[in-house]
């Protein structure tokens, strides 16, 4: 019997071996050594292992796909700039066995979607391009002309150009995304959804209202240089773990840590440097001076606790807020002053579910530093109210001066390599009218100015059949995406699908009713194109473009960089209506780079600025008080506190990464640093909570969530007990995807919000 979409887009419902451990208080070490190179001489060819590692983000190398922690201005490690997690990207980005035509002829879609997302990806590296066609089982080659004649050929069948979606993940380069973005606007539409309206879009929304710029503030010296350093809402140890060598840096200069979150993560704690023999003996360097645990989105309630609190010490010492930084830089001082006087302290405090002893430690840290950095990711972005999280951060720092000086700001961490960069060349669906008058001026064109389909729009405008085509450029939407078997059914809608790939994912088995697959080349192999071997760029977290250039030789001679693919079927779509001689950036993208240099601010003379081995810095307002507002001041705002009470039977539910794993790609089936191993099935709870309803360690539960009278499950998870706060439990996306609705996401940043999900549980 046939699979339907939603059968394929799910994880399958079983379980392998269960077993647990008691959480480690220490991250990277010997374990983290030992997982890396064990998963480099599993999947990658020996001849390579070394090519990679004295490659990998090095001057001159090539920029690692995952995370977009920065690389030092100065020194780079010699004994390897990257992470354990940095390497199992590359294990998986560069594995040794290749699949095409003949996996393809033996493995129908349908086979492949009852394996696990590990299995999924552990397939091997896509070799040739693969179709899809009409009610066909199995994919089937296609020449890369063929291919792209047939998304032309879909393109132009349209009634209007928006009924495409071009969506982004955010391992695309600079030259592929603005290339993209280019094509897409000439085609007629605005619909680049991208991986950012899932992660960081609150960030950016919030932080373009009150400091004028959608980016962090800091550069890696500042957190060196830091008095103290919030963490919020983020593991790094798992995410991004070069972080990890900063904060060692901040505390051996006498910085002080403060880590807020609801689960005690091992890298929060301690952390071993894996590159130094005498500190693997000693046991490595304590990092948080306190932690809070917070409960799950009680964030803006911690927030408004401490504020009032410093509000009391200022109107008692009267030296507590920076007068001087207040009266120069910033705007609303007086109305946020008025509106925080509304809330109780004690009632804050409770809301937050940090306890008064907790909670005076912290303060003590903030009250006496000036000096002071606020790190945060996902779990404050992905609520409803993600964006008063970001604001009630901001004003906290301008409270304190901590804008625009050294040592001092904010710093959103961004997940995927260049996801920062993609919406700086132009990957946005709501773009400024300022960069459109550029691309008109560049390109003899007119974009059009209405906003296209952010992620949820257009996942909603395929359900409803308003979008017929959708293509991805990298990424695993489906299991990136909430509600999966919306989602699902979305995509099923569609009249083609098209995803641009290094591997095998889930995305390629939940197709339209045609679909294409596109391998390209991974960030480690050379990109031969007509004027020799091409170098690219990237953007980091904090502002730094960079260039990467592959090393290896590609593992296909059937794979074609994602520009060739945009360049292939801009051509073949636009043909002679285009005012782009598309073919001829695909020879020299010396050319793609000159183009931005014209169009996107803070990129002059980006050819020469990126021969610096460095890179360089992008202009950002925020780090030296120019602040780009409607008021030209950082701006002081008024926030809410999040209005939602728990049913007596609910438990708030944040889904979370396993140590195995970036984003959707799962490296493997542990959890090391939780204490999870062979096993992703799993929920985390309060023993308390699981004594309430009779559970017991690996016990087996259904979740439910219901959300405007519509009920989600999904089944088969094992319990485990874990020290997190009462009415909180935490699961693994993307098996629990499903029970994110659709319709929950960030006001006016549309972020799902994946971190705070009602759900109730069903014992078996």
């Amino acid at each position: 019997m046939s699979k339907t979409p939603i059968d394929k887009a799910l994880t399958p419902e079983k379980f392998e071996s269960l077993k647990i451990k008691t959480p480690p208080t220490n991250s990277a070490g010997i374990g983290g050594l030992v997982a890396a190179t064990s998963h480099a001489f599993k999947y990658i060819k020996p001849s390579n292992i070394l090519k990679i590692s004295t490659n990998l983000n090095q001057k001159g190398g090539f920029d690692c796909p995952g995370c977009a922690w920065p690389d030092p201005d100065d020194e780079r490690s010699i004994l390897g700039e990257y992470c354990e997690n940095g390497l199992k990207a590359m294990s998986e980005e560069m594995q040794n066995k290749l699949i095409n035509r003949e996996f393809f002829a033996q493995h129908s879609v349908d086979e492949l979607g009852g394996l696990s997302d590990f299995e999924i990806g552990k397939s091997g590296r896509l070799a040739e391009p693969m179709y899809l066609p009409k009610g066909a089982s199995n994919y089937e080659p296609i020449s890369w002309e063929d291919a792209f004649k047939k998304v032309g050929a879909h393109l132009n069948a349209l009634g209007n150009p928006d009924e495409a979606a071009f969506y982004t993940s955010g391992r695309t380069t600079n030259e592929a995304a603005f290339l993209y973005q280019l094509f897409v606007r000439e085609f007629g539409t605005a619909n680049l959804p991208d991986c950012s309206n899932m992660c960081h879009e609150a960030s950016g929304s919030a932080l373009s209202e009150t400091l004028g710029i959608g980016k962090g503030s800091v550069t890696l010296k500042d957190l060196y240089k830091a008095d103290l350093v919030m963490i919020i809402g983020q593991n790094p140890a798992t995410n991004h773990p070069r972080m990890l060598s900063a904060l060692e840096k901040t505390k051996k200069n006498g910085g002080k840590i403060i880590a807020i979150n609801p689960l005690p993560e091992a890298g929060l704690m301690k952390f071993t440097d894996p590159q130094s023999p005498i500190k693997m003996l000693t046991g490595g360097t304590k990092l948080s001076d306190v932690f809070v645990p917070v409960t799950i989105n009680g964030d803006v309630a911690f927030f408004k606790a401490i504020l009032l609190k410093l509000l009391a010490k200022e109107e008692e010492l009267g030296d507590v807020f920076d007068k001087v930084f207040i009266e120069e830089y910033t705007d609303g001082y007086d109305a946020f002053i008025s509106d925080l006087r509304i809330y109780n302290f004690d009632e804050c405090l409770k809301a937050s579910g940090v306890s008064k002893e907790i909670f005076d430690q912290a303060f003590e840290l903030i009250l006496n530093n000036d000096k002071i950095i606020i790190c945060w990711a996902m779990g404050l972005t992905q609520h409803e109210n993600a964006v008063d999280n970001i604001r009630e951060v901001v004003n906290l720092l301008l409270l304190k001066g901590s804008i625009g000086k050294e040592g001092a700001g904010t710093c959103p961490v961004r997940g995927h390599s260049n996801v920062q960069g993609d919406r700086t060349v132009g990957i946005w669906e709501a773009a400024p009218q300022a960069f459109l008058d550029k691309i008109e001026a560049k390109y003899g064109f007119k974009p059009t100015v209405k906003h296209g389909y952010s992620v949820i729009e257009a996942i909603k405008a395929m359900y409803e059949g308003k979008v017929k085509v959708f293509f991805g450029m990298g990424g695993n939407f489906i299991s990136a995406v909430p509600d999966t078997v919306y989602s699902a059914q979305a995509m099923a809608n569609c009249n083609l699908t098209v995803h641009v790939s290094t591997k095998l994912n889930r995305s390629h088995l939940v197709t339209g009713k045609e679909a294409l697959i596109f391998p390209c080349l991974g960030r480690a192999e050379k990109d031969y194109q007509k004027t020799g071997v091409q170098t690219q760029s990237v953007e980091n977290s904090m502002g730094v473009v960079s260039s990467t250039k592959g090393v290896l030789e590609p593992c296909s001679s059937d794979l074609i960089s994602e520009v060739a693919v945009v360049c292939g079927i801009a051509n073949a779509t636009l043909k002679d209506r285009s005012k782009i001689n598309w073919l001829a950036y695909k020879d020299d993208y010396d050319l793609v780079r000159n183009d931005i240099a014209e169009v996107v601010d803070g990129f002059t003379d980006y050819n020469k600025k990126l021969k610096n081995p460095s890179g360089f810095y992008l202009p950002n307002g925020a780090r030296i008080r120019k602040f780009k507002t409607k008021t030209g001041k950082a701006n002081f705002s008024k926030n809410k506190l999040p209005e939602w009470t728990l049913k007596e039977d609910e438990l708030i539910m944040m889904t979370i990464r396993s140590h195995d794993q970036f984003n959707t790609t799962i490296y493997g089936l542990d959890d090391r640093y939780r204490g999870v191993f062979n096993e992703r099935r799993v929920i985390f709870m309060n023993k308390e909570d699981m004594k309430l309803r009779n559970l017991k360690e690996h016990d087996v539960v259904n979740l439910k969530s219901e959300f405007k009278g519509v009920i989600r499950e999904a089944n088969a998870f094992k319990v485990v007990g874990y020290d997190i706060p009462k009415n909180c439990c935490a699961t693994y996306f993307p098996e629990t995807n499903v029970l994110v609705p659709l319709d929950s996401f960030a006001h006016t940043a549309k972020t799902p919000a994946s971190k705070s999900v009602r759900i109730t549980i069903e014992s078996l």
